[in-house]
């Protein structure tokens, strides 16, 4: 077999290194730090909250395992917002401590930071797979009426969507997720499969939010993946549903000293494109004369 390389490398140092002492620092003081805000999400549900720049967020699995459904946006611009795509091939299909999640073109910048993470152990399993993943997107109504011919509303794209309306978004601004406590992969035939979350009670994901964050979370009502929602074999899972919980800390002051927010990618390059000035006009113009 050939060797592969990766194919997204910096040819200098830049925002893709990260630092991992200044991280690990804010890992570490969980003492030190401030509780601003506590909540639970119940289950097939969804809420949005606010993350401002400079603080930490805390998603837990309070009673067990539970797959969990995440959006994030600039909360000044949603146009600016997760891009599933492009993080995987900036930090890879699957995410864990140190790793980032990106935004959108143009601003392609991070919007957090991952500080720690419970289920770092799992590793890479027997089959080949991982936690915490980019590959899948949310469950979704519409999907639901094709392959079951039914309607349900409580999919993580319509707990999303609920969600977000109270901060003017709407179904549009929903986009492709990042799957919490869920393990997944693809198969021989380069298929998509999931396995049950190995998340016990207590669990969590938390980040640093490296700008003032809009985000949203589903908990999924396939629960923690162990029944089958589709197929011959499914049936309600909703016994092994379970809440999420969240919580935003202020980490101390002086852990934060001398950080600020990623710029915008700095391309100005106008696509190849010249805009049109008026001397221009006025050239073509006395040409045609």
């Amino acid at each position: 077999m050939s060797p592969v390389t990766t194919s997204y490398q910096p040819t200098r140092d830049g925002i893709l290194d990260v630092d991992v002492p200044f991280y690990d620092r804010l890992a570490g003081d969980t003492d030190g730090r401030e509780l601003v805000e506590r909540f639970v999400i119940p289950i097939r549900s969804g809420r949005a909250w606010e993350v401002p720049a400079g603080h930490l967020c805390r998603v837990i699995t309070p009673e067990g395992a539970q797959a969990g459904d995440f959006n994030v946006w600039n909360r000044h611009n949603p146009r600016e917002r997760l891009w599933a795509a492009r993080t995987r091939q900036l930090q890879g299909a699957h995410v864990t401590r140190h790793d980032r999640l990106w935004s959108t073109l143009p601003y392609l910048r991070p919007l957090l930071t991952i500080t720690n993470d419970s289920l770092e152990w799992y590793g890479v399993d027997e089959d080949g797979a991982r936690v915490h993943d980019l590959l899948g997107s949310r469950c979704d109504p519409y999907v639901n009426r094709i392959l079951t011919g039914e309607d349900f509303d409580f999919h993580c794209h319509s707990n999303l969507t609920r969600a977000v309306l109270p901060y003017g978004l709407t179904e549009f601004d929903v986009h492709d997720v990042l799957n919490l406590f869920t393990v997944t992969g693809l198969d021989g035939d380069d298929r998509y499969y999931m396995k049950p979350s190995p998340a016990r009670a207590g669990d969590f994901v938390e980040f640093f939010a490296e700008q003032d964050l809009l985000c949203a979370l589903s908990t999924c009502p396939a629960g923690d993946l162990s029944v089958p929602f589709w197929g011959p074999d499914a049936r309600d899972p909703v016994d092994v549903c379970r809440p999420l919980a969240v919580e935003v800390h202020r980490p101390a002051p002086e852990l934060t000293e001398g950080w600020s927010t990623p710029h915008t990618a700095p391309y100005r390059g106008m696509h190849g494109m010249t805009p049109p000035s008026w001397s221009d006009r006025q050239a073509s113009r006395d040409g045609e004369g």
